[in-house]
């Protein structure tokens, strides 16, 4: 847990996030740890601790996220940034489909990846939650 956020800028982006991770979508009440505070550009990377650069994050896109913020397309080599949910919409760069979060664009691809977004039992949790209305369609 970042000690320099302080509580008020937490809630504050927990609502601007509306409780869902803002990488995978997955509400906080539906996940079975509480969603932690990312720093999009790391701190490592000289990334403040502020509004403009936090987002919610669920444990586990959290977790592969890290401090990193790029990786590289496979098939072409190429370095490329990863989804900033400050910058982007996520519908610029992800589809749902049937539980799968599909890329549209380059940086969905290496976010697809590096998060493992599409991981088995993510999948099947997604299926799940849809199945019970709590995830997005």
């Amino acid at each position: 847990m970042a000690s320099d956020v302080p509580d008020e800028l937490r809630d504050a982006v927990r609502r601007r996030a509306a409780e869902r991770c803002e990488y995978c979508l997955i509400h906080e009440q539906d996940s079975g740890f509480s969603h932690q505070i990312d720093h999009v550009i790391s701190r490592k990377h000289g990334g403040p601790s502020t509004f403009e650069n936090l987002a919610l994050a669920c444990v586990l896109c959290n977790r592969f996220k890290g401090a990193d913020v790029g990786s590289i397309d496979l098939q072409t080599g190429e370095l490329i940034r990863l989804f900033n949910p400050r910058q982007d919409q996520w519908r610029n760069h992800f589809h749902l489909a049937e539980g799968t979060i599909e890329p549209l664009s380059t940086v969905g691809v290496v976010t697809v990846k590096l998060l493992r977004l599409n991981a088995t039992e993510r999948l099947v949790e997604r299926l799940l939650l849809q199945e019970l209305g709590s995830y997005p369609r």
